[in-house]
């Protein structure tokens, strides 16, 4: 498949005469972006992973480091329909040859994308220059300057703003990008499909190698770590750092170079922290026995460990062709590969507001009301689990109703973040067009508590086109909890019997449809499916 290119080019060129005032639209426009050059790891000459800067990559379907792009629009004339796409790539020198991978020529540049012209990083001055004898008053476009997230504009450019020959402005280009890749063309869903399938199997890979220990068909050698390294299929999890490694091997080995985001794994209380990054931890291990203080190098000799049963919440994704994935599975670890009662209690319910979200998902659904629909069904789980008190309750009244609740906004101390953002090159992707800084809300939207939206990446209508993620949680984060402490709408003798579990999130990556959405995320979440994994029983 050939990168679109030309197809985003002229989206985005749509959007940006969009944003334009009006006796600018009929000028000429042109975009230079810069393309992500290769970081060095410090005091090593030592190239580290290269990923192109998303904008760049999304106008060319580009990845080598270093490039430029010059794109010409003009309305009224045939680059209205067909934009002037010319990319500039760095030619081969000498010390690429033995010291990394060179870039390709520019005939072979020619054949994987979609331009008008190759031509070499040298030329891209006389290039500009070309552009604006041809059209002296177009309107030149970079991304924001001031901004550490892109790269400088080059050096051409900054003489053109500098001399005054020129229009130079940084004011639309990047709303218009992230207006036009807010909602997705079908090769790009194809591609958030990719990533999506092999991140789905690599959080069951890891589920299946819990499950395999817990059959015990997986074990540590005797002597493992003495007389030779562990291989593979030797593999045990008993670490946060050794899930993690499994989930990313996994990806590696299906061609995904990259993870879209650093992958958070957190067991015990620790998921409760909704971007834990130590994944350093080893599980919580069951009560220290009489004689343990004699133990010598014991357990890394093949003796059992007793786990505590605790939950292992794992939040990631790859990435495929700058295209990412983001899905969070909880899943139980110790008792037999089985929830607790309390456990198995608050990953259903997290489970029903995640369906709940689902069967509501339309083009036109302001997402503000699959928050509040979230919350609503947390307040009624917690009414019935007796967290939170009920009108039916001992000494309770009208002031325990779920509206009361709602509109008092103690749930946000159980469910603090977004149930979602956009998804697409980036992980939390185009915010400015997907948290307007004005909330588009629908005339009639309830809202309830505000704290509800303090945290939420995306407040507008949904529209056909759009992937979003799908991820509500419930957390029991000591911090948060110091919050509701003294609040009435909580029984704090039977909070106290949850807390223990720390946290569970369900995260799906999801496409708006015409009539609805489709489930991009193919890994299961329902319970009878994730404990049988991780029990080993299927």
């Amino acid at each position: 498949m050939v990168y679109p290119a030309r197809k985003h080019v002229l989206k985005t060129f749509k959007k940006l005469v969009e944003s334009l005032p009006p006796q600018d639209r009929l000028k000429p426009q042109v975009i230079v972006l810069v393309g992500e050059s290769t970081p060095f790891r410090n005091d090593t000459d030592r190239e580290m992973l290269f990923r192109q800067e998303s904008n760049f990559y999304y106008l060319s379907g580009c990845p080598v480091p270093s490039s430029y792009l010059l794109l010409t629009y003009h309305v009224g004339t045939s680059l209205e329909e067909v934009p002037s796409i010319d990319l500039f790539i760095p030619p081969i020198e000498p010390a690429d040859l033995m010291w990394s991978v060179p870039p390709p020529t520019r005939d072979e540049a020619a054949q994987l994308y979609e331009t008008t012209l190759v031509s070499h990083t040298s030329d891209l001055a006389d290039k500009i220059e070309e552009v604006h004898t041809a059209l002296p008053d177009a309107i030149f476009h970079v991304l924001p300057k001031a901004s550490p997230l892109f790269p400088l504009p080059p050096p051409p450019i900054t003489a053109f703003e500098a001399t005054g020959r020129a229009v130079v402005t940084d004011e639309y280009l990047l709303s218009a990008l992230h207006r036009a890749r807010l909602t997705k063309t079908e090769e790009e869903v194809a591609l958030i499909r990719k990533a999506n399938k092999i991140s789905s199997e690599a959080h069951e890979v890891v589920m299946r190698v819990l499950g395999q220990a817990v059959k015990g068909k997986i074990a540590k050698a005797k002597g493992a770590g003495v007389e030779r390294p562990l291989l593979p299929g030797e593999w045990l999890i008993e670490k946060e750092a050794e899930a993690e490694a499994v989930f990313v091997a996994t990806c590696r080995r299906q061609g995904a170079s990259h993870q879209a985001y650093l992958p958070i794994v957190a067991a015990s209380t620790r998921a409760a922290t909704l971007h834990y990054c130590c994944n350093d931890r080893e599980f919580a291990w069951g009560p220290v026995k009489p004689h343990d203080h004699q133990n010598k190098d014991h357990f890394s000799n093949g003796a059992d460990k007793e786990l505590n049963p605790q939950v292992l919440l794992i939040d990631a994704g790859c990435e495929w062709n700058c295209y990412a994935a983001d899905i969070t599975r909880t899943m139980p670890v110790g008792n037999g590969g089985k929830f607790t009662p309390e456990a198995h209690e608050i990953y259903s319910l997290v489970l029903e507001m995640q369906k709940a979200s689902f069967d509501i998902l339309r083009p036109g659904l302001h997402w503000d009301a699959v928050q509040l629909l979230c919350h609503r069904v947390l307040v009624r789980g917690f009414q019935r689990l007796g967290i939170f008190k009920s009108p039916s309750s001992p000494n309770s009244g009208s002031w325990n109703s779920e509206e009361a609740i709602i509109a008092s906004g103690v749930s946000a101390a159980f469910f603090p973040h977004g149930v979602g953002h956009s998804l697409g090159m980036d992980v939390h992707d185009v915010p400015s067009a997907s948290k307007p800084k004005v909330n588009d809300t629908i005339k009639g939207t309830e809202l309830g508590n505000e704290a509800f939206y303090t945290y939420l990446r995306l407040r507008l209508p949904l529209e056909e086109g759009m992937v979003v993620t799908v991820e509500p949680g419930i957390y029991f984060h000591k911090h948060l909890l110091a919050n509701v402490r003294d609040s009435k709408h909580v029984d704090h003798e039977v909070l106290k019997r949850y807390e223990s579990v720390g946290g569970v999130r369900i995260e799906d990556v999801v496409l708006i449809t015409k009539d609805g959405y489709e489930n991009l995320t193919t890994v299961r979440s329902d319970v009878d499916w994730v404990e049988g994994v991780c029990s080993g029983e299927i």
